[in-house]
């Protein structure tokens, strides 16, 4: 399968104190704002880090869902955490926290489905960072 996905920004502005809008195809983004403060400080819009953790939680948890599938657990609850570090100008590591309920599946397979999940996931194979994954089992 092959498709292509697309998001437009606009900014305006010097980098400190210029702002911008995010647009993505879906419009779930629709010119949603960012900036420097954004960003860097608390100010209100997203930023590249925060879609970055959306971005991989949520390619993660597909993923990890796909393989239980292919495993024989279909009865599943996934909650998947995403941080992002951003030290120093470059993102240092993806923090990966997986929470979920799967009905009749041990600890040992649950973290090695996981793993696999974590190497194998699109937005993981993509991203030049140290990736990190904690898992539990409820």
């Amino acid at each position: 399968m092959k498709f292509t996905r697309k998001a437009d920004a606009y900014w305006v502005g010097t980098g400190k104190e210029g702002k911008g809008t995010l647009t993505t195809e879906s419009t779930i983004l629709n010119a949603s704002q960012y900036s420097f403060k954004t960003r860097f400080e608390n100010g209100i819009g997203t930023n590249p880090e925060e879609l970055i953790a959306a971005a991989h939680s949520g390619c993660f948890t597909m993923q990890f869902s796909f393989l239980l599938d292919e495993n024989g657990y279909s009865e599943k609850n996934l909650n998947i955490q995403a941080k992002v570090t951003f030290e120093d100008g470059v993102i240092t590591n993806i923090h990966l926290d997986l929470k979920a309920s799967v009905k009749n599946i041990d600890k040992a397979e649950f973290e090695e489905i996981a793993n696999k999940a974590k190497e194998i996931c699109p937005i993981s194979k993509l991203l030049n960072t140290t990736l990190t994954l904690t898992t539990t089992l409820e």
